[in-house]
């Protein structure tokens, strides 16, 4: 197959993945009760070390000050967040996840990942190391787009 080809596939297949997903995750808020980017904040606020403030959500989010602060509010309501003064600056509000909602979520996405998992049973190593780097790049991108697509 020539690379014009191989390009044309992979746009239309990228395309199939990317709704899939979107898909995938409108079943996952759904079957939650809660919006879909909602869904997604929780799991990059599980993956933080720390507490972070509103705005620091924005920032991982790509979400404005307004929408991140909309979004905590549904989270908070939801049980997934707590916000808490800053010990050290009282100035600052920190948003801290809940362990045991938190645990509940985390048992929802284990009882999905058999499959996800198995997925991966039969790349080899630099197959597994071409799909990280794919999706690191896609995350840069992504991030580079959303700031364009605000400016």
């Amino acid at each position: 197959m020539r690379r014009t080809e191989r390009l044309a596939e992979l746009d239309g297949v990228s395309r199939q993945y990317l709704a899939s997903y979107v898909l995938f995750n409108q079943a996952v808020a759904d079957r939650l009760g809660m919006h879909p980017t909602d869904v997604q904040c929780v799991g990059l606020l599980a993956q933080e070390s720390a507490p972070l403030t509103t705005g620091q959500v924005a920032e991982l989010t790509g979400l404005t000050s307004g929408s991140a602060t909309r979004l905590v509010d549904r989270l908070e309501r939801a049980g997934y967040v707590r916000r808490e003064r800053d010990t050290q600056d009282r100035r600052r509000v920190l948003v801290h996840v809940e362990p045991a909602k938190l645990a509940e979520f985390a048992s929802m996405w284990a009882d999905l990942s058999e499959g996800w998992d198995a997925m991966f049973d039969d790349y080899t190593e630099k197959e597994l190391a071409l799909l990280v780097r794919h999706m690191r790049r896609t995350i840069e991108l992504s991030a580079t787009q959303r700031e364009r697509l605000r400016g």
